[in-house]
């Protein structure tokens, strides 16, 4: 696809997302293993490949803005890469309880297409910027709408440890957010979920 094509499908991509309308973004695979009342879902995930750079803060533009370029050719190839959801973004605060912060970089991830982790993905440009590969893993997934705020992040973090510690699995890590949709969404027809990797 030409870059003028490219740049205008992902602005009338951004443009519906809008009001929620999505476009059939690629999502890693995983499958629904079981339920914790009726909010919390278990999920299998496949094994994963993205690609992640550091954050300084929640919500980092600069963050997104690397792998946005990585995306969009600034990688060993000059190819581009198709937009996938949900966007990821993790801590290394450790979960109890109650998140407690530990300090540490947060990280930012875009998940990679199958297609592109088959034929190899290009290696970034950035030296901030970095291919990981991520095992199959089993997480607990609380979904919510609205405007990603640090209150309510944490506050729909605590729901979910809470849920997950009352039903007697221990979480392994702190939690993370996927973000489905743009920050210009409307706030009620917005994806948004925190998620915490389960031993």
């Amino acid at each position: 696809m030409s870059g003028f094509f490219y740049y205008l499908a992902t602005l009338a991509e951004s443009v519906l997302s809008v009001v929620g309308i999505r476009a059939p973004y690629e999502q890693p695979r995983y499958q629904v293993v079981g339920h914790i009342g009726d909010k919390v879902e278990i999920r299998a995930y496949a094994a994963r490949v993205a690609v992640e750079t550091k954050m300084r803060s929640e919500n980092d533009g600069a963050a997104f803005g690397r792998l946005f370029r990585y995306i969009t050719g600034a990688n060993k190839s000059a190819g581009r890469v198709a937009m996938t959801v949900p966007v990821e973004q993790s801590s290394q605060r450790i979960a109890m309880t109650i998140p407690v912060e530990m300090g540490g970089p947060d990280v930012m991830r875009f998940f990679l297409p199958d297609s592109v982790v088959k034929s190899g993905p290009p290696a970034p440009t950035d030296p901030l910027v970095h291919i990981v590969t991520l095992p199959p893993e089993t997480f607990a997934v609380l979904r919510f709408s609205g405007l990603i705020t640090e209150a309510s992040r944490r506050a729909h973090e605590q729901a979910l440890i809470a849920a997950v510690t009352a039903a007697g699995r221990k979480p392994d890590g702190a939690p993370s957010l996927f973000s489905y949709d743009p920050p210009f969404a409307l706030p009620f027809v917005r994806r948004n979920e925190v998620a915490v990797k389960l031993k």
